[in-house]
């Protein structure tokens, strides 16, 4: 590789998971996408284990869910950080290669 050729980041795919009732809206919102609820997560077995795929690039990254027009933090993950509102916002770490 010549020094002026700059060596593409590779994106990695991530699953989440959010486990709850059946019958539940929930959307993944965090950093990765400026915090904007876009990414409705599917039930698609109907089952409570609402889960969405991202491509990501390696890094750290804070999220939250918005179920049913509340915001959680990620239940299953043990690393979260304060927020500006008083509350935790789950933290992923997306691993390089």
């Amino acid at each position: 590789m010549k020094n002026s050729e700059v060596s593409p980041v590779s994106r990695r795919a991530v699953v989440l998971e959010y486990i709850d009732a059946p019958g539940k809206t929930v959307i993944l919102a965090g950093s990765f996408n400026n915090w904007q609820p876009g990414k409705k997560m599917s039930d698609k077995n109907n089952d409570g284990h609402y889960r969405c795929r991202l491509m990501l690039n390696p890094g750290e990254y804070q999220y939250k869910f918005l179920v049913d027009g509340e915001w959680r933090s990620d239940p299953e993950n043990p690393d979260f950080v304060p927020n500006e509102f008083g509350s935790l916002n789950s933290v992923m770490t997306v691993a390089g290669k």
